[in-house]
């Protein structure tokens, strides 16, 4: 099958780039500069062939489509810099993506949301990815949605960012409580189902959680990444009050002076007081996914690192 991808240069496109080429799909990345470092190796590493274009440039995403037959969309942003908002990464690109497939005629089309996402979100982060939702199941595509929770694995911003604090710092911050529940999924498991989901006429028109079999709140997370590490560290837990006066800061300097996203914002603070947790039972039957402990999941990751 010919498959677009959007976002495949990201943690998780890597991934569904490996398993395409492991199921013999022939892949076209659409990227925003083909000449990048991180755009070339999409070519050395997958064998994908690349088009330049922009999510959210309706015109451009149309180049990318013609002989292909399924779309695969993995675009989305933690944090606002510029133009990338979660209103302009989340919902406005799926729009553009959807709207661009079909009137190129292709019929498959999987979509990357998030756990958590529902119609009386909290989080912009989470509104957005609704609204992005509703624009895939208003459309005429046989479409498939997915809700991966945390993500883990080489490469991550989550479970990597922990382990090298834990390498040389005595202190881990806690924001807030510290007991939202979260079910980690490793990269490998979420790349399968979106692979899988191109040939399973049983998935078309549904919408799946994707995460892991444990529900461990944050500080249990950051345990299990510690016993594995076999490190100590103290848990410095940061008041919401405070935790939110610091991501307003890092919102306003990061973008201005470094030209990146917050390493914290506020819209993370909404989703780690939540719950993020969801039945994984469907997309692991149905898809045969590998049914792994997040301790078993990060020793093979941080051992591998």
């Amino acid at each position: 099958m010919n498959v677009l991808v959007t976002g495949g240069t990201g943690f998780v496109g890597h991934a569904v780039l490996a398993k395409l080429r492991e199921a013999d799909h022939a892949v076209c990345a659409l990227v925003r500069n083909p000449t990048s470092p991180r755009a070339a190796e999409l070519t050395a590493r997958f064998g994908a062939e690349l088009v330049a274009g922009d999510v959210l440039e309706a015109d451009s995403i149309q180049s990318a489509l013609p002989g292909c037959e399924a779309v695969i969309h993995l675009v989305g942003i933690i944090g606002e810099v510029g133009r990338n908002t979660f209103e302009s990464a989340h919902t406005v690109a799926t729009q553009n993506v959807v709207r661009a497939a079909e009137q190129a005629g292709v019929n498959r089309y999987v979509h990357m949301s998030a756990l958590g996402t529902r119609p009386d979100a909290a989080s912009r982060y989470h509104q957005t990815k609704w609204a992005a939702e509703q624009a895939v199941r208003g459309s005429r595509l046989a479409w498939t949605i997915f809700r991966p929770s945390l993500i883990y694995g080489a490469g991550d911003h989550f479970v990597n960012l922990f382990a090298n604090l834990a390498r040389w710092s005595p202190i881990l911050p806690v924001m807030g409580s510290g007991r939202g529940k979260l079910q980690p999924v490793s990269v490998e498991v979420v790349a399968a189902a979106f692979v899988g989901a191109l040939s399973e006429l049983r998935a078309i028109g549904q919408t799946y959680d994707l995460c892991g079999p444990d529900r461990l709140s944050f500080l249990e997370v950051l345990d299990t990444i510690l016993s594995v590490m076999r490190r100590r560290r103290l848990k410095l837990r940061v008041p919401l009050p405070m935790a939110r006066v610091q991501a307003t800061a890092l919102e306003f300097v990061f973008p201005r002076l470094f030209g990146r996203a917050a390493p914290l914002n506020r819209d993370q603070l909404i989703m780690l007081a939540e719950d993020n947790v969801g039945d994984p039972r469907p997309a692991n039957e149905l898809f045969g996914l590998a049914i792994e402990s997040f301790r078993t999941g990060i020793e093979r990751q941080l051992r591998r690192a």
